[in-house]
């Protein structure tokens, strides 16, 4: 078994993920609004994905928000990373993704 393989989003090109799951971090910084966190959350939510993880911490008129997916489609991560980047607010959005694994289909 090969060792996962860790790019930044922008290297990656979305048709070659296909059929593969990766571990992706999302950090978002924004200006602080009450609706904030759930137009955070929308982009993952409207493709049934459930965050493994959400940090989030505001510093005066500022927040800044990282989320954490354990597992996800791999050709998903470049899609939510642009829908997080047009949430009205969002200043700065960075993305790590790591694969680490092929999805296995049932028969």
């Amino acid at each position: 078994m090969s060792s996962p393989m860790s790019f930044e989003s922008a290297s990656l090109k979305p048709w070659a993920l296909v059929g593969l799951h990766a571990a992706a971090r999302f950090t978002v910084t924004a200006d602080a609004s009450p609706g904030l966190l759930p137009r955070l959350l929308m982009p993952f939510a409207k493709r049934d994905l459930v965050p493994d993880g959400l940090e989030f911490h505001r510093s005066g008129d500022s927040v800044r928000a990282d989320i954490q997916m354990a597992a996800m489609p791999a050709e998903m991560v470049h899609v939510v990373e642009g829908n997080l980047r047009q949430v009205v607010g969002v200043t700065r959005v960075a993305c790590v993704q790591e694969i680490t694994g092929q999805v296995r289909r049932a028969a």
